[in-house]
């Protein structure tokens, strides 16, 4: 049985990691990586209301902004929103905000969205069924949901002293993405993850998971 996170601990993490988060070469290719999988599978357009859950320094989200007309970047790190919003600031981007937000503790916004992304932070998230739910009733009608994340792993990623989900089944986390009301879900490997451990070099594969919001 996986393990249920604890997002407290996180958040202190990542925030004594933002400051460098950005330097990690490995962090800004997935992302990119991500952001050209949304671009195929979604037609985004200037039009649309983002939130991008999880967001930590914005890699994916700056990425997209041009075509997008309004990012919410949230996360529980007030350490990688700080960043992000210094990046807002020094590119001098008009639709962009940032929301310091747990959705296992904290309101949902008022707004709906008619694409909500996320990238490595479903493995993260205590309650997956939960907040698949939640992003269901913050979509639109007819809205898209992206979800990065890792394929089940044996917990070597993170290792044994780190409290997360070792990754999701594809056919397991369809079925649990259905139960929450989503249609069209469908699933491709975007990156691919080099870890070094004692036996040699282990690779981690990185899925998108697209699905949307019924039209009615």
């Amino acid at each position: 049985m996986t393990r249920a996170p604890n997002l407290q601990l996180d958040a202190a993490h990542f925030d004594a990691k933002a400051r460098q988060w950005d330097e990690n070469p490995v962090f800004r290719e997935r992302a990119l990586k991500i952001a050209e999988a949304i671009r195929r599978t979604v037609p985004l357009n200037r039009a649309m209301h983002a939130l991008d859950y999880g967001c930590g320094t914005g890699l994916l989200s700056f990425p997209l902004k041009d075509e997008l007309g309004f990012i919410l970047m949230a996360d529980s790190s007030a350490g990688m929103l700080a960043v992000a919003n210094e990046k807002i600031a020094a590119q001098e981007v008009t639709n962009m905000a940032t929301l310091q937000l747990d959705l296992m503790a904290d309101p949902a916004p008022s707004r709906a969205f008619d694409l909500i992304i996320t990238s490595m932070t479903l493995h993260h998230v205590p309650d997956a069924d939960r907040i698949l739910h939640i992003f269901h009733d913050l979509l639109t009608p007819g809205g898209h949901l992206c979800i990065a994340d890792l394929d089940q792993e044996d917990g070597s990623f993170h290792g044994p002293e780190v409290d997360v989900h070792h990754g999701f089944d594809r056919g397991d986390l369809q079925k649990r993405t259905e139960r929450a009301g989503f249609t069209d879900v469908c699933f491709e490997t975007v990156f691919s993850i080099a870890k070094e451990h004692e036996a040699g070099t282990r690779d981690y594969p990185v899925f998108l998971m697209r699905a949307r919001r019924a039209e009615s």
